[in-house]
């Protein structure tokens, strides 16, 4: 498999081609639309399984490894491998699409041929992205991932959806320009668009501060980063169910990723001399975004805010490394705090998503978000009421769940570098369980509050099954979480070897 399948290849364009089968299907036979999504989606995800299996767990190289010549003149390269950082991500984006696909079946009505066309070719450009090792190929992806997303908001979206695409297309458009320079001048100095060698390629201190800064406006804003994080509330509030889904789930850890196969290995020493502005901007997301989720109104707001601070844990994870590596020069402490990192991002992929579509469940039937409008639903709807009780408490880092795992790594490696810092990130435990469970009370708890809460139909089989497979890998990465970190662990350490290691 590794040696002749070309599987990275086929995760990329399968959905595209799938996509081009659906829309086509649109015009001769409208009602096999939906049954060919699924189709297309489970086949890719079942052809995304084998990354799992025949991944081996020992070594740091790239795996799958399939290298073509792109454009020659300029050295550009179709060059696609997986490791033990990007492989878990490829698997999260083809199981969450597939309930995406399901997710919609009922509630989109208006042009759905073109709705589950949009989901499938940004499937297989995310793939392509956690995939890319040449940096134009990786540019480029990244860059038309924009544009199915763009459709979705605006086509699908609320009241004020025009504005919330612009808004989302502008912020995300501006930083990746920048990214743009930087790759380019990394080609202009090493002569090859190829990441890996971006990697190991000499920088002086000037070039890689202005590479990183370069770099951390693209990736920043996809996160979102406290203070370029506007967009995503507005995004999430217009964007339907399944927009909302993709976008918690994976495009905010693009810029995550792209942390960690860019910024750290080729700034390293830029990393280090910036590392504070990183923590600092991830310490405000924690604890000033906890307290902005909880004067929140809409529950859509609630849970797009939430994402924010849960992935402030993210990159605190990723950049705590440098203040463990100067205080105990040892790399234990930093490799717990990238592996809860990384943890902490496939874990709020399955929540945040959950969370997403049990609002959206609560969409369908009262067309409003507002937390007032509801109040007593256990009480008509009580096996949707476990799903959410069971993601809230995800969401919160109850143990026992996959929250919990990825934020407890990140809090004791922060332990090792700085108290303090470690009791900023704790607070948000507080903070996430203050929002979150007085959400659920408010919704789920006390009398029926009015006669439209009465009429709610409790959750059907196609509504239990998408909930009941987010359930699934939340409580697995809770209880048993080792699968996961033995298949990043080469990967990481790795990297915190490339991260520590000057290039002055």
């Amino acid at each position: 498999m590794n040696a002749h399948f070309p599987i990275l290849s086929v995760l990329l364009w399968l959905p595209i081609a799938g996509a081009l089968v659906v829309l086509m299907a649109g015009r001769v036979a409208p009602k096999s639309v939906r049954w060919l999504a699924l189709f297309f989606s489970t086949v890719v995800f079942a052809v995304s399984v084998p990354l799992w299996t025949g991944f081996d767990t020992d070594t740091a190289n790239m795996q799958f490894v399939e290298k073509l010549s792109w454009i020659s003149t300029f050295n550009v390269h179709y060059y696609l491998g997986v490791d033990g950082i990007s492989m878990p991500l490829i698997l999260l984006t083809t199981f969450m699409t597939v309930l995406v696909v399901i997710a919609g079946w009922e509630v989109i009505q208006y042009k759905v041929a073109q709705y589950f066309a949009a989901f499938l070719i940004m499937e297989g450009l995310m793939n392509g992205v956690f995939s890319s090792l040449d940096g134009l190929l990786f540019y480029v992806l990244w860059e038309a991932m924009l544009i199915p997303m763009f459709l979705i908001i605006g086509i699908w979206g609320g009241p004020r959806r025009v504005y919330a695409t612009i808004k989302f297309f502008l912020y995300t458009f501006f930083g990746s320009v920048l990214m743009l320079v930087a790759i380019i001048y990394m080609y202009v100095k090493s002569g090859s668009y190829d990441i890996l060698a971006f990697q190991q390629m000499p920088l002086g201190m000037t070039a890689q501060v202005l590479i990183f800064i370069a770099f951390l406006a693209a990736f920043a804003v996809k996160v979102p980063m406290w203070p370029v994080h506007t967009w995503l509330p507005d995004a999430h509030v217009e964007a339907p169910t399944g927009g909302s889904v993709i976008l918690a789930a994976i495009l905010l850890k693009m810029g995550a990723y792209g942390f960690l196969r860019f910024s750290l290995p080729i700034a390293p020493d830029a990393s280090h001399a910036l590392m504070w502005l990183v923590i600092g901007l991830s310490l405000v997301a924690i604890v000033y975004i906890g307290f902005v989720a909880i004067a929140q109104t809409d529950m859509k707001k609630l849970v797009a805010y939430s994402s924010v601070a849960h992935m402030g844990f993210v990159t605190l994870g990723f950049f705590i490394l440098f203040l463990i590596f100067e205080k105990t020069a040892s790399t234990d402490g930093t490799v717990m705090g990238v592996e809860g990192g990384l943890v902490q991002m496939i874990s709020h992929g399955f929540v945040s998503g959950a969370l997403f579509l049990c609002v959206g469940v609560l969409y369908d039937r009262l067309h409003t978000r507002e937390i007032k409008a509801y109040g007593g639903v256990v009480n008509v709807m009580p096996a949707f009421a476990f799903f959410m009780v069971l993601f809230a408490m995800a969401n919160v880092g109850l143990p026992g769940t996959s929250g919990f795992v990825g934020e407890w790594m990140v809090i004791l490696a922060s332990m090792k570098a700085n108290f303090w810092i470690a009791f900023g990130a704790a607070f948000i435990l507080f903070l996430g369980a203050a929002y979150t469970l007085w959400m659920v009370k408010r919704v789920l708890y006390g009398p029926v509050s009015n006669s439209q809460v009465a009429g709610m139909q409790d959750i059907g089989k196609r509504e239990f099954i998408v909930l009941g497979l987010c359930a699934i890998p939340v409580i697995l990465i809770g209880i048993w979480p080792a699968p996961l970190l033995d298949v990043m662990h080469a990967s990481v350490v790795n990297l915190v070897h490339q991260a520590v290691k000057s290039k002055l």
